[in-house]
């Protein structure tokens, strides 16, 4: 729900002012590359712990 109000408000921005656009693609593309990054980061700190039960658990059927 959240992700839809932003992308609303990301909308009528656009509609209003549009020299916004490429300031909120590009707020869209660094949130990705952070996000990426952070999971990354998630998942090799877990494969040094050990496995993850709910990924093993989804891997194995």
């Amino acid at each position: 729900m959240l992700t839809g109000i932003v992308l609303l408000l990301a909308g009528i921005l656009i509609a209003l002012h549009p020299p916004l656009l490429p300031i909120i693609i590009a707020s869209v593309l660094i949130a990705l590359g952070l996000l990426l990054a952070v999971s990354a980061w998630y998942h090799r700190k877990l494969q040094r712990r050990g496995g993850n039960p709910i990924i093993e658990l989804i891997l194995r059927y």
